[in-house]
């Protein structure tokens, strides 16, 4: 076996390799349930939080059901809902330019629910108390609230809460919302009193049991997402549940005192919702779980404030609730809002999951962004991102390439080393190394386009499943949805039979591929009869057997990294034949393919007595 053909063993191996191991950390996500049926009834009971500071405590206020509470419409262009006047709770929040699915008849997504529907998920603020006051003295949970000023929030048009606790304080909360996705939440507590009074603001944001439509897959992060002082935390659902028994808190928890910025919330796949101190000042930042009442919640608490009698204290704080679009989340990291400018939000751009090859995610995704917005189509945005991949790598693959002409160049040199030497093993490498040094070729070359492969590979199959930007977007035809496999199958010959394709999760769609990887298959065969076939009969069996293995594995892969893939095969194939020519060695790619077609005849039983006999 000569050693170009051993460095395509090998590099297809690791490939296969590669592949195997990927399918083993990353299993294919379950079956993703349906969001809108029915879950199991837990405790309607938010635990408030416990003591910043010595002496200052919150009662644990029950979060009632608010279905019958008034109300306070949300409108903006992004945004449809309403704010409870109970507790002024942010619990009722759809995204008006997001589908569940891609049917036309599909439902907007719903983001947050209130207390008494299933998966209650909502955003509560509100007042601890310290000092001499109570929790009747302050703002919690359960306060009814009194609108001052118009009833529907839009952009530009806060709306204002106030509420008297008839001992001398006087509290006023106004949310705002911007054209997005941030809400700015601004408290001010006026003390009419004649003593001073000391509390403190929180933000809560909590969910009653899991989410029913987690996809539970190792590639894409949900559950708790935080930074503080520039460490970014992510914590699964699991092991929120598994955080150990805080007693002042009252629940399991893990507490982290910020010092100049961060924020913390929760995070779903394409959506999240994240509160947002004010940057610069200390808070804390609390992930907590309370197993009564299957609750998971995540807080911010600010200092506590005195505030002297005749004088008003006002503190800000800000809720993201939305999808997380990178354009969005950049401005908002950047500028601290869409439109003018703000308080930055560092490291927001993080809440996306990058992932562990997040130095080539980001900069991968920037250009995908960049061409997708200047060519319209997402997936010709990713055929031209390969090309610009390939050109990048290019100086490397043309070394490897053109290592690999020249070792079929040697070929007649090397077969004569190994003529020599015969059985002596070290010779034969003694001699080849020395031919290698002469001619200047390095043998290992031809695995170098793999190795530069995968963790590209990798990084654009991050990109591809996390981020909105392809979910739900089209290419051409059948193809409406990049981030899915392909919807079309053998089953039904891709549509022209009157019957449904299998399931996209079923065993059935692992079998009757759709068009795409057919033609994944077919870019790799080609690619791979641009070289005579091994004469060993197991090489033979590998290389024979391998593109149609890849074909049926990449499968169920989303239809735009198997895009990208054929786009790869495509460009590698027309690099290496070129290459190959200009070195005088024009591959006989149909003589290849109709060789692989031939028979091999059998050894007749006396030509092998004979050859025998001469032994």
């Amino acid at each position: 076996m000569d050693d170009q053909n051993k460095n395509l063993i090998l590099a297809t191996v690791l490939s296969f390799v590669v592949i195997m191991v990927w399918f083993v950390l990353f299993p294919p996500p379950e079956p993703v349930v349906d969001p809108n049926a029915p879950a199991v009834t837990v405790t309607d009971a938010t635990t408030p939080p416990a003591a910043t500071q010595p002496g200052a405590t919150v009662a644990a206020d029950g979060a009632a059901p608010t279905a019958e509470a008034p109300r306070l419409t949300i409108d903006t262009p992004e945004l449809t809902g309403s704010i409870s006047l109970l507790g002024g709770r942010i619990d009722d929040l759809e995204l008006k330019t997001y589908q569940q699915t891609i049917d036309d008849d599909s439902g907007i997504v719903r983001l947050l629910a209130p207390v008494g529907q299933p998966n209650a998920y909502y955003a509560l603020f509100g007042w601890g108390p310290a000092g001499t006051l109570g929790f009747d003295d302050v703002p919690g949970a359960n306060t009814e609230w009194m609108p001052a000023g118009g009833g529907t929030l839009s952009p530009g048009q806060p709306v204002t809460l106030r509420w008297d606790n008839g001992s001398g304080l006087v509290f006023t909360r106004q949310i705002a919302v911007d054209e997005r996705f941030m809400f700015t939440v601004t408290e001010s507590v006026q003390n009419t009193g004649a003593a001073e009074a000391r509390l403190f603001p929180y933000g809560i944001v909590a969910r009653h049991g899991k989410p029913t439509n987690l996809e539970n897959f190792f590639v894409s992060h949900e559950g708790v997402v935080a930074r503080a002082d520039g460490k970014l935390t992510e914590t699964k659902y699991d092991k929120v549940a598994d955080l150990p028994l805080v007693e002042r808190e009252g629940a399991q928890a893990a507490v982290v005192e910020a010092t100049t910025d961060g924020w913390i919330g929760f995070t779903d796949k394409y959506w999240m919702t994240v509160l947002v101190p004010e940057q610069g000042k200390p808070f804390t930042s609390v992930t907590k779980f309370v197993p009564q009442a299957n609750i998971y919640q995540t807080e911010t608490r600010h200092p506590v404030l005195t505030v002297a009698p005749g004088e008003t204290a006002t503190t800000t704080q800000r809720l993201f609730a939305g999808a997380k679009e990178w354009e969005t989340i950049r401005a908002y990291q950047n500028n601290g809002a869409i439109t003018g400018t703000g308080q930055p939000i560092p490291g927001f751009i993080d809440a996306i999951d990058w992932g562990w090859f997040f130095f080539l995610t980001k900069p991968i995704f920037a250009l995908l962004h960049w061409l997708n917005a200047t060519i319209g189509n997402m997936g010709l945005a990713i055929i031209a991102l390969t090309f610009i991949l390939k050109l990048l790598v290019l100086p490397l693959a043309y070394k490897s390439y053109v290592s690999m002409a020249r070792m079929k160049e040697l070929q007649p040199e090397m077969e004569a080393i190994k003529e020599r030497a015969g059985e002596d093993k070290q010779m034969m490498q003694r001699e080849m190394m020395k031919l290698y040094k002469d001619k200047k070729v390095n043998p290992a070359a031809g695995c170098l386009p793999i190795l530069i492969q995968i963790p590209i590979f990798f990084a654009l199959y991050k990109v591809i499943f996390v981020t909105i930007e392809l979910r739900h977007a089209p290419f051409f035809g059948w193809l409406n949805d990049l981030s899915a496999p392909d919807s079309s199958s053998i089953f039904n010959l891709f549509g022209l039979l009157p019957w449904a394709a299998p399931e996209p999760t079923s065993i059935m769609a692992l079998i009757f591929i759709g068009i795409l990887p057919i033609l994944l298959g077919v870019s790799m065969w080609l690619q791979q009869k641009l070289n005579p076939a091994p004469t060993d009969p197991t090489q033979q069996m590998i290389f024979a057997w391998m593109p149609w293995v890849f074909m049926f594995m990449l499968g169920g892969f989303a239809s735009g990294l198997v895009v990208y893939w054929i786009t790869n095969n495509v460009i590698t194939f027309v690099q290496q034949y070129a290459i190959m020519r200009s070195h005088g060695h024009k591959p006989d790619l149909f003589g290849n393919i109709k060789s692989g077609f031939k028979r091999k005849q059998p050894v007749p039983v006396a030509d092998k007595s004979v050859k025998s006999k001469k032994k």
